[in-house]
């Protein structure tokens, strides 16, 4: 019985679409085989992953080890898997890819449930992505969403299954992701969100750090603690499910009240000047990409303590400085439409940031009465007495239709309009709540301070300015200003060289220079004392100890211009002098840091130490790069490696050092350093002030620290009446000080053995009964002590001089 046609019909249906199904699945394995060899002929290499070298932090320690800057383009702290929690790596994977520790690299089922929503939503909705793709992703390929990456994306997944084992996945996985607010990795997230490292976080916390990398804005902490504490539920949920944690544990987890306090750098103002010091010397050293990439860790000389101490030092100094210049008016008239909006604005910044007691801020005036000026700060009052504004007096508050005005300009009275911004500074804040004010105004001044340790040159404290955010000009180091009287000390060293000694005596009488100027015309120079009068014979430690300029010129003229020049430039002055007698008045401008270089020599007995800021530089590996200690390179340097510091050298004689010191002391227990016995020790320094008082300047030293202060205007012009070094710099440095001798025990200066005393008469210079009433014991260095007494001295026509020849009077 034959075929029907109908069988032979279907049985050449079915060979056809054998065939076809055959061909076509021949057809696509071929395809996706041939895709495959070409696509991953294509891919990076998954060995590089070994040699795992992400970009992390620079950070700059200060002496003690404390972070005091940070540098990155990605906020990353690389930590060992050994260092991190079990259930945080727990919740990840329960979060993340449950499958982990099961799968090859690739979970089928999440690809098809991924595959599903993308045909719905008509595109790619979801990733299905597990954690060895999201690093294969992260670290090997674009983050472009397509199928193409999708399919590199899975063979990588599966080469890094055969090549690494499943702990270094997570190692790679858990310091590579982005958490959200520049963390990368578990362990920056773990100080931005808790100010904890990362083995310290509680499950809770673990929770919420792994609900964070599918949206880590959406989740924020910060921003939607609820939507954070929300997804962590979820977490904890996922990790019960996986068998993690019990029910229980996860349940005291949700209850936990889980406090979100980023890990603050508190010092970043303080350190600001010295921050941007080494941010440009890493910058310049190793590039910008070692700098924000590199992960160096680089150690500095900076006393966090000494450092906190200057900045408020400086600060105090200028406001004071400005408030004996007078009121200026208030900065803004706020109408009452825009009151709401201003104290509004302001109480949502402190609820982030608390009004605390000692701080400086804006305040709205309101109104007033018998006692002091009432006003507004967000939603507290506070009262600001009149009796503690005198400095702005007299004072009223007026309606908002007066005009403002300050007391700064003679005769005017200062009135504030109800609705005043103004700074004020806050004094207390009372149980109650309420405020008790002080008004205050931003210094148009500027100041700089450094201080630095004299036997080895490290730099302890640096401030540049008033406020690094307003400007970033760091005045301690790059501000060129006439230093005035303060280079005298120099002057008065080099001549102990030329055989002056501290009794020396120099007439203090009037001088004129005749001179042509550039047209021909002839001028007469007549240097003057500040007291604008002549004090006769004066010995040469009464000279610097009062700071008279007229004997300063004849000692100059005496023993040379070129020599001082010279001279300074061995103590540490770079800058070239100028070649005249207007050097004897400071007529040259010179950093702060070159005169504290050159005083440091003084202070540490004639050894110049360069300044230093950088101790010690390390790479990302803990290896050293720089290092001002020769120990750190016990079998010698590579290429790569150097020795940061210039070793000290004798550059005064011990004997010079000494004396010009105990001359110096002079200036602070009888002169015009007086301010500077207000730190309870023995001390020398220098006032500096130029003749039309436009700088200010405090240099002085103890045996352990030596420290400059100068006051002066961005735009040269003078500080105002009055307003010498000792009124406007000296200060700053007694409030640094008394702060920063507590770390230093109470020590006089070194006497070299060499150095001869014998009483003196300080109207002569020559010797007197050691009994005498008018006895003086001066310091000389040998063979430089007067052998004749004063009851010697025959009377003798007074003749004008420079500078009396002790031979005649021996």
């Amino acid at each position: 019985m034959g075929t029907s046609p109908s069988t032979s019909l279907l049985r050449r249906v079915f060979l056809i679409l054998l065939w076809c199904t055959t061909g076509s699945f021949l057809l696509g394995t071929g395809l996706l085989v041939g895709a495959y060899f070409y696509v991953a002929s294509t891919l990076p290499r998954v060995e590089s992953l070994s040699d795992y070298r992400p970009p992390l932090i620079t950070r700059i320690y200060s002496d003690d080890g404390t972070i005091i800057a940070e540098y990155s383009h990605e906020r990353r702290i690389l930590v060992s898997s050994d260092q991190m929690p079990k259930q945080l790596i727990q919740a990840f994977v329960a979060a993340e890819d449950s499958s982990f520790f099961k799968h090859q690299g690739i979970d089928f089922q999440s690809i098809l449930r991924a595959a599903l929503k993308n045909l719905q939503a008509g595109g790619i909705a979801q990733g299905g992505s597990t954690i060895t793709q999201q690093v294969a992703k992260q670290l090997l390929l674009t983050p472009e969403r397509s199928f193409s990456r999708k399919f590199k994306e899975a063979i990588l997944a599966w080469r890094m299954e055969q090549q690494l084992s499943k702990d270094e996945i997570l190692y790679l996985y858990l310091n590579q992701i982005y958490l959200g607010h520049r963390a990368y990795g578990v362990e920056a997230a773990a100080e931005n969100y808790f100010d904890k490292n990362v083995e310290q976080l509680t499950l809770a916390e673990c929770a919420i750090l792994a609900g964070l990398p599918q949206a880590p804005s959406r989740y924020s902490p910060y921003r939607h603690y609820q939507r954070a504490m929300d997804r962590q539920r979820y977490v904890l949920g996922r990790m019960v499910e996986e068998g993690y944690v019990s029910r229980e544990e996860a349940d005291r987890a949700r209850a936990e009240n889980v406090v979100i306090k980023p890990r603050l750098n508190t010092h970043l103002e303080e350190t600001a000047y010295f921050n941007e010091q080494v941010r440009r010397y890493l910058e310049e050293r190793f590039g910008s990409e070692i700098l924000y990439t590199g992960g160096l860790q680089v150690e500095t000389s900076l006393n966090l303590e000494m450092q906190q101490a200057a900045r408020s030092a400086v600060r105090e100094n200028l406001r004071n400085h400005d408030k004996r210049r007078g009121y200026r008016g208030p900065e803004k008239i706020l109408s009452e439409a825009e009151w709401t909006e201003f104290l509004a604005t302001q109480q949502q910044e402190l609820n982030d940031q608390p009004l605390a007691a000692g701080t400086i801020t804006q305040a709205l005036v309101t109104g007033s009465d018998t006692k002091g000026i009432f006003c507004r700060i967000g939603d507290a009052s506070g009262q600001i007495p009149f009796d503690k504004t005198k400095w702005a007096a007299p004072i009223s508050v007026v309606s908002a239709e007066r005009e403002p005005s300050g007391n700064v300009d003679p005769g005017r009275p200062t009135r504030l309009p109800i609705g005043s911004l103004i700074d004020v500074y806050v004094h207390r804040i009372d149980p109650d709540g309420h405020l008790q004010l002080r008004l205050e105004q931003a210094p148009l001044a500027q100041g700089a301070l450094i201080a630095m340790s004299p036997d080895d040159g490290q730099i302890k404290a640096m401030v540049g300015g008033y406020d690094f955010g307003t400007s970033q000009f760091n005045r301690a180091i790059q501000a060129m200003r006439l230093p005035g009287s303060a280079i005298k000390p120099i002057i008065y060293a080099a001549a102990l060289d030329k055989g002056y000694s501290p009794a020396s005596i120099i007439l203090d009488s009037p001088l004129i220079y005749e001179e042509k100027n550039r047209d021909g015309k002839e001028t007469a120079w007549k240097p003057k004392n500040y007291e604008e009068k002549f004090y006769g014979p004066t010995t040469f430690r009464q000279a610097l100890a009062h700071s008279r300029n007229v004997v300063t010129i004849k000692i100059l003229e005496d023993i040379g211009v070129g020599y001082v020049a010279n001279y300074a430039k061995k103590l540490g002055i770079k800058t070239p002098l100028t070649r005249d007698l207007t050097l004897g008045l400071g007529s040259t401008a010179v950093t702060p840091l070159e005169m504290l270089s050159a005083y440091s020599v003084f202070a540490s007995g004639g050894i110049m130490a360069p300044p230093t800021y950088i101790t010690r530089i390390l790479d990302r590996d803990g290896r050293i790069l720089e290092s001002i200690d020769p120990a750190d390179f016990p079998h010698g340097m590579a290429v790569d490696q150097r020795l940061i510091r210039r070793p000290p050298r004798r550059v005064l004689s011990p004997e010079t050092a000494y004396l010009i010191t105990n001359v110096m002391e002079s200036v602070v227990q009888e002169g015009t350093g007086w301010r500077a016995k207000a730190i309870g020790r023995p001390s020398a320094g220098k006032t500096g002030t130029t003749n039309d008082l436009k700088d200010a300047w405090y240099i002085g030293y103890i045996p352990q620290l030596a420290t400059v202060s100068w006051t002066g205007y961005d735009q040269e012009r003078p500080l105002g009446k009055s307003e010498t070094g000792s009124r406007a710099a000296a200060p700053a440095w007694v409030n640094f000080m008394k702060e920063a001798v507590k770390q230093f025990p109470v020590e006089n200066f070194a006497v070299p053995d060499s150095i001869e005393f014998y009483p003196i008469d300080t109207q002569t210079g020559l010797l007197l009964a050691e009994d005498h009433e008018q006895a003086y014991f001066e310091a000389f260095a040998p063979g430089t002590a007067p052998t004749r007494y004063t009851r010697d001295l025959k009377q003798s026509k007074a003749r004008d001089f420079f500078r009396l020849d002790e031979e005649e009077n021996l």
